[in-house]
C-alpha cells in the first residue's frame, strides 16, 4: 500500500513504471549503481555541504568542496560495485565532477535560505482541496533570496529553456512551495551540470502557474491510480542501457 509519493517515484513512473515496482514494490536488491546516478549523487552532496557553510556564514575554499565530492564517491565505490559507460573511468569523472564543482563555486552567490529543504504535505488538489489520501514527500536541493527555488541537474547534454519549463521536478517543487508558504515561489533556477569534454553549467530560469500546479495535481493522481491498480510495464529507451534491473526485465511477461 502506497503511503506517500516522491517527484522522483513519479518521474520513475513515467520514465517506466516496471522499473518503479521493481524498485519500490518488489524492492529488488541493485547489483550496481550507474556511474551516472554516483556522479549526481556526490556533486549533490558537494553542494549540499557548500550551501550549508555559506548558510551558516562560514568561510569554505574550493579544495574543502571537492574533497566532499571525492570522500563521497570512494563511500559509494566501497559500498557497491559502480558500473561505468564505453569511454568513462572513475579518473575522468571525477575531474569532471572537481571542474564543475570549480566552475560553481565562483559563480556569484545568492543569499541562501535553506538547503537539501525537507517537505511532507497531503497531496491534494490546490483549488478545491480534493485529496488523494497520500503525502507528497522529498527535499527542495535550494531555497534562495527572493523566493526563488533551484534545482541542480547533472546532465550528459547541454540544456535549454523548454527543459526548463517542462522540468517536472521543478513544477512539484513549486507545487510543494505553494501548498507550504500559500503562495507561488517567483522563480525557480535549473541549473544544469553538464559533464562533456569541455564541462560547463547552464543556468535557465523559468516560472510556474496555478494551472500548472493543478495540472501537476491531476498527473500525481493518475500515476497513484496506476500503482494502486497495479498497472506496470517495461517501457523501452535509451536509459535501458544502465538499468540495474535488466535481468529482471528480460524475463517480464514469459512466465
Amino acid at each position: 500500500m502506497i503511503d506517500h509519493l516522491s517527484a522522483s517515484q513519479l518521474n520513475l513512473y513515467l520514465q517506466c513504471s516496471l522499473k518503479y515496482k521493481f524498485q519500490y514494490v518488489d524492492k529488488l536488491p541493485k547489483p550496481f549503481k550507474s556511474s551516472g546516478l554516483v556522479f549526481g549523487s556526490c556533486v549533490h552532496s558537494a553542494m549540499s555541504w557548500l550551501h550549508k557553510q555559506r548558510m551558516a556564514g562560514k568561510e569554505v575554499n574550493l579544495e574543502q568542496v571537492q574533497r566532499i565530492f571525492t570522500a563521497d564517491w570512494y563511500a559509494n565505490r566501497v559500498e557497491s560495485q559502480i558500473r561505468y559507460k564505453q569511454g568513462e573511468s572513475e579518473t575522468n569523472l571525477q575531474m569532471i565532477g572537481r571542474e564543475l564543482l570549480g566552475q560553481y563555486f565562483h559563480m556569484p552567490a545568492n543569499g541562501v535560505k535553506g538547503s537539501e529543504v525537507p517537505f511532507a504535505i497531503p497531496l491534494v488538489h490546490p483549488n478545491n482541496g480534493q485529496k488523494t489520501g497520500v503525502n507528497f514527500e522529498g527535499y527542495i536541493d535550494l531555497l534562495e533570496d527572493g523566493e526563488t527555488i533551484v534545482e541542480f541537474k547533472t546532465s550528459v547534454r547541454s540544456m535549454d529553456q523548454q527543459d526548463a519549463d517542462e522540468h517536472l521536478q521543478l513544477t512539484a517543487y513549486s507545487y510543494a512551495y505553494s501548498q507550504l508558504m500559500g503562495k507561488i515561489p517567483k522563480l525557480l533556477r535549473l541549473v544544469a551540470l553538464v559533464k562533456t569534454k569541455k564541462p560547463k553549467i547552464v543556468p535557465l530560469e523559468t516560472k510556474r502557474t496555478a494551472a500548472d500546479h493543478q495540472r501537476f495535481f491531476y498527473l500525481a493522481r493518475e500515476v497513484l491510480k496506476g500503482i494502486r491498480l497495479g498497472v506496470f510495464f517495461p517501457k523501452v529507451s535509451f536509459m535501458c542501457t544502465d538499468c540495474e534491473y535488466r535481468g529482471p526485465c528480460a524475463k517480464w511477461g514469459r512466465g
